[in-house]
C-alpha cells in the first residue's frame, strides 16, 4: 500500500514538473535568441560582452537595461571600440541621426540643418542653407569693388578704337581658407581707347 502512495506521488510530482521544464526550455530558447553574438549574456538584461568585432549596445526600458550586440551601431549612435568592449554610444544632441563622436554630429534628423559639427533649426547669420545636403554653408562677402583700370587692348593703352576694362574686390582671409563659394570677384567692361597715341607711336 505505501508502495502505491509512493508511486502515486512520484507521478503527480513528475506531471507538475512538466510545465515548469517546458517553461525553461522556452526562456532558454528566448534567451540564446537575445544573445546572437554575447560572449556572456543575462537572463534578465541580455548581453554583457560581446565577440571581438561586435559592438555592444544598451538601452533602457523604465529602469531596466538591456545589452545587445550588433555589426553596426543605430542612428543616434556611435561606435567606439576599447581594448576590453566595443560600445555603442550615444549622440549628445537627439537631434543629430549620426555621430562622430559625442558632440559632433554628421548627419541631423529632418528639419535641421548641419554646421560644424552642430544642428540648428535655422542655419546661423553669415550662412545659407543647402536644401540637398541640409547643411548650412557660409556665405562670401567680399570688399568693395576696386577702381576701373585703365582702357587697354593687347596692353597698349593707344592706337584702338575699343579695348576693356577691369576692376576687382577681395575676399576675406576666411573665406578663402574654408573653400567659400563668393560671387563674382573680377569684372570687365568695354571702353572707348583713344584711336592716335602721343608723339604718333
Amino acid at each position: 500500500m505505501q508502495w502505491i502512495i509512493f508511486m502515486l506521488l512520484l507521478f503527480i510530482s513528475s506531471m507538475e514538473m512538466l510545465p515548469q521544464n517546458r517553461w525553461k526550455k522556452q526562456a532558454s530558447a528566448g534567451l540564446l535568441e537575445n544573445c546572437t553574438g554575447c560572449v556572456l549574456c543575462s537572463e534578465d538584461n541580455g548581453c554583457i560582452t560581446c565577440h571581438q568585432r561586435l559592438f555592444l549596445l544598451i538601452w533602457r526600458d523604465g529602469i531596466r537595461q538591456y545589452g545587445m550586440c550588433v555589426h553596426t551601431c543605430p542612428p543616434g549612435y556611435f561606435g567606439v571600440r576599447g581594448l576590453e568592449v566595443n560600445r555603442c554610444t550615444k549622440c549628445r544632441s537627439p537631434s543629430c541621426e549620426s555621430c562622430f563622436s559625442r558632440d559632433f554630429c554628421m548627419k541631423c534628423k529632418d528639419k535641421f540643418y548641419l554646421y560644424k559639427g552642430q544642428c540648428f533649426r535655422q542655419c546661423p547669420p553669415g550662412t545659407a542653407a543647402q536644401p540637398g545636403t541640409r547643411e548650412c554653408q557660409e556665405t562670401c562677402e567680399p570688399g568693395p569693388w576696386s577702381e576701373w583700370s585703365a582702357c587697354t587692348h593687347e596692353s597698349r593703352t593707344c592706337g584702338c578704337k575699343w579695348g576693356v576694362e577691369t576692376r576687382v574686390r577681395e575676399v576675406p582671409e576666411a573665406a578663402r581658407e574654408d573653400g567659400t563659394a563668393c560671387p563674382a570677384l573680377l569684372e570687365t567692361r568695354r571702353c572707348r581707347m583713344k584711336k592716335h597715341c602721343p608723339g604718333g607711336e
